[in-house]
Order: C-alpha cells, then sequence, then structure tokens
C-alpha cells in the first residue's frame, strides 16, 4: 500500500469509530465510577429513608410535650425553708396551671424566689414527668442590732433580712451607724465569721468602734479583742488556746505578740 493509499482508502468510520471508542473507553471510566459511588450513595439513600421518619417523630413529640398538656406541671416541690413560709415561696413561683414542663423558665422563677427577703439563694428543677422542684438556701442571722423599729436581722454577707426577735444565741452588734452599708458593720461581721464556731458560741456583743478596732464581749464577761478583719485566719487558730490562761482580756490582733490581762 502506497502512502497516498494509506491516506486515501482510510475509511472516514474507522475515525469515527476510534473516537466512539476513545469515547466508550471514558464512558466506561465514568461508570466505573458511578459504580464506585453506588454503595457510598446507597447508603445516604438508606439514611434518609430511615431518618427522615424519626426526625418527624421527634419533631411531633416535641411539639407534643411543648404545647399540650402531656407533659405540663402537675406538682411543686418546695424544700429548705424553716423560717421562710412555704407560702410566700409558692406565691412567687407564678406556674400556670397546665404549663409544659418545658415552657417553664426555671432562672426566671429562680430570681422570683431569691427576691424574698429571708432566701439567700433559689434552685428550680424540673423533675420529669410533671414536678417543679425548688430549693431554698435561707439567709441566718449572725448578728442584729437594735433599732427603733425593732431588732435587725443581718447575715454572714451584712445583708439587713429582718426587722424581729433574733434566734436564739445570737451576737448584739454594738457600733455607731449599723447596717448593710457601714464598713464598718461590714468588718464586724467578717470578723464574727472568721471566728471559731468555738468562740462564736461564746460571744454575746460585737463591739466595733472602726474597722480596725473590733471587741468580742463573751458571755462569761470576758473579751477578745480582735482588731480588724486582716489576718483573721491566724488569729482564729491562737484564739481558743489563749482563753484556757487566766484573765479577763485576751489581745489577740497582733497573732504574734498574744497578751492577756
Amino acid at each position: 500500500m502506497t502512502r497516498r493509499e494509506t491516506i486515501e482508502d482510510v475509511d472516514p468510520d474507522a475515525e469515527a469509530e476510534f473516537a466512539a471508542d476513545g469515547d466508550e473507553g471514558d464512558d466506561r471510566l465514568h461508570r466505573g465510577g458511578a459504580r464506585a459511588r453506588l454503595p457510598f450513595d446507597g447508603r445516604w439513600r438508606r439514611i434518609l429513608l430511615w431518618g427522615a421518619p424519626i426526625v418527624v417523630v421527634v419533631i411531633v413529640l416535641l411539639v407534643v410535650a411543648y404545647f399540650t398538656p402531656a407533659l405540663s406541671v402537675r406538682s411543686v416541690q418546695v424544700e429548705g425553708v424553716s423560717t421562710v413560709p412555704e407560702q410566700d415561696v409558692r406565691a412567687v413561683l407564678q406556674i400556670p396551671d397546665g404549663r409544659s414542663m418545658l415552657r417553664i423558665d426555671t432562672d426566671a422563677i429562680a430570681r422570683r424566689v431569691a427576691s424574698l427577703p429571708k432566701v439567700r439563694s433559689a434552685r428550680v428543677q424540673r423533675v420529669f414527668p410533671s414536678t417543679v422542684r425548688v430549693t431554698v438556701d435561707e439567709r441566718s442571722a449572725v448578728v442584729f442590732f437594735d433599732s427603733p423599729q425593732g431588732p435587725h436581722l443581718l447575715d454572714a454577707d451584712s445583708v439587713e433580712f429582718a426587722i424581729e426577735p433574733p434566734p436564739p444565741g445570737v451576737a448584739k452588734l454594738v457600733t455607731d451607724h449599723p447596717g448593710s452599708a457601714d464598713p464598718v458593720t461590714r468588718a464586724a461581721v467578717a470578723v464574727l465569721d472568721a471566728a471559731p464556731p468555738a468562740l462564736r458560741a461564746q460571744v454575746g456583743e460585737v463591739v466595733a468602734r472602726t474597722v480596725s478596732d473590733i471587741e468580742l464581749k463573751l458571755r462569761d464577761d470576758r473579751t477578745v479583742v480582735w482588731g480588724g478583719p486582716d489576718d483573721s485566719e491566724r488569729k482564729a487558730a491562737v484564739v481558743l488556746p489563749v482563753l484556757t490562761r487566766p484573765g479577763t482580756v485576751f489581745d489577740v490582733s497582733s497573732p504574734d505578740l498574744v497578751t492577756v490581762r
């Protein structure tokens, strides 16, 4: 075959067929890729087939729980109250009848309960299926001071929370300007709070002249000169052993140089 014959005798269809063959090879490659992806696509298809009904069921359950009485509040438990009347706590809850448990704003309820004067803090929990639990942390008086209105009770945070007779054993605060905003009052409360429990039980009066001149008058007429709230941990460590010595005035204001008179 001459070069001319080679060129002229080439069947045009042969080139077309070659091109088709090439496309077929590419097509086989694409089909192979499709076959390779098929298991992955199948898994997603199965996930969608099974997952979609589950999602629908979950949404329906949430809607039922949120908007219907299926999970409505049926009871309220109030715990931790002794000086705070339980009815006062229930009065500020403001939980509508039939309200869904999921629609209860526990933070807002806790804030309302904590706004009661004798409540230090409050915690509100959902107890499924239908109970709301309110746990109250009450304020406890550590000192009181007299006023024309009556005895004012202060807690360990120097918060005045009641005007009423103090519980037995609560020390009296003697200072010029007693009150929550008074720095001397806060210092006196801090001193008493730092004292060992065995000493606090003996204190009848806390006499506070300044923030650094605070004395604890014991019920047996002895006096502990504490000074200010600084170094209270060291003072608390030495005061009980010092009180075993004879004397009436025990000065621990400088815990490294204790004196007894």
